[in-house]
């Protein structure tokens, strides 16, 4: 069980953190992006930018949930930041994020709009008093500055910062908003299992490590967390894309895990992937599936995020029984390119 009682677990600043983001949903202020959102529907162009952690769950899993609402006609796009500059992004609402506050990419490409005096500029960082905020008009998170080098509570509060967009530009009736305390108490429920140790055991002898599912962010997402958390090498395959060739070069001695597996899908990967090469597949649902699964509980418009947390859960078991420190890699940096 991944708790601050264990020993195992109490002495990572990672753990710690991770803890926090019930307590981060919970008290999350809604009423924050107002100015954000009136912007987006003014210009009816939303372009989200960052690097890393800070935009892949963030941006992604708040453009799928807009395609799938329908009936809002905005115009929506995300890019690393050099290839954002690139754009021209004159008619565009523009948000970056940056945990640090000093992502150089972020905000080489934030003064090259201030100079071209771009009106609707935006911002979000986890440290006041940064470059970013000399730059944007900055939301600062309530999370605070992370110790670990993976970024966790500060991912989950800024994909909780576009989702109130979401609410506000799509006026969500699903309850999301007023709901926020039971998805509080459910995302604890998601990092408190102890996971099937043979499942941690397969992934923790595995050389790599895919990660299958939608393009939403989740699955890219924990791909990362996997090199950071666990030092296993790790690819995302986005949706079907598992058995559209790679299966040619996987190995039995690796693992799949699939996020949110498409029902139709799934005796397809089966077939290919634990069938057909001899590989284990683990699966993270509210729903059974076919593969030995790490089940969560569902709530609308929250599924994202305690698929996530339950792939953090999955990979902090499997990286203390690795024996690494989670908190530290050898080489990756916090801020990936910082600037000076």
């Amino acid at each position: 069980m991944m708790n601050l009682a264990d020993k195992k677990y109490s002495n990572f600043a990672l753990v710690r953190e991770m803890l926090r983001a019930p307590a981060i949903i919970g008290a999350f202020d809604f009423e924050q992006t107002r100015q954000v959102a009136a912007s987006v529907r003014k210009t009816g162009r939303f372009f989200i930018t960052g690097e890393g952690s800070s935009r892949i769950f963030p941006s992604k899993s708040f453009i799928c949930q807009m395609m799938e609402s329908g009936g809002v006609p905005i115009m929506l796009a995300t890019e690393g930041a050099r290839q954002a500059a690139e754009y021209d992004l004159s008619q565009w609402t523009v948000m970056g994020a940056s945990n640090s506050g000093q992502t150089k990419e972020l905000i080489a490409l934030f003064q090259k709009l201030q100079d071209e005096k771009h009106p609707n500029l935006f911002g979000m960082t986890a440290n006041a008093g940064t470059k970013i905020t000399e730059l944007a008009d900055c939301i600062v998170l309530s999370c605070g500055k992370e110790e670990a080098v993976a970024a966790t509570m500060s991912v989950i509060e800024q994909a909780l910062v576009y989702h109130s967009i979401y609410v506000a530009l799509t006026g969500c009736q699903c309850g999301c908003t007023a709901n926020k305390s039971k998805a509080a108490e459910l995302a604890e429920r998601v990092l408190a299992p102890e996971i099937d140790h043979e499942l941690i055991a397969k992934i923790a002898a595995a050389p790599m490590v895919y990660l299958i599912g939608r393009n939403n962010g989740v699955a890219e997402e924990l791909a990362l967390k996997t090199c950071e958390i666990t030092r296993k090498k790790s690819q995302f395959l986005e949706g079907t894309l598992v058995v559209h060739g790679i299966e040619e070069v996987m190995h039995p001695d690796e693992v799949a895990i699939v996020v949110d597996p498409f029902e139709e899908d799934a005796p397809f990967i089966k077939k290919n992937l634990v069938d057909g090469v001899g590989m284990a597949v683990i699966a993270i649902s509210s729903k059974p599936t076919i593969f030995p699964t790490v089940e969560i509980p569902s709530m609308k418009r929250y599924d994202p995020f305690f698929q996530l947390l339950a792939g953090w859960n999955l990979l902090v078991q499997t990286g203390v029984v690795c024996g690494v420190n989670i908190d530290k890699p050898k080489r990756a940096r916090k801020v990936g390119n910082a600037f000076e």
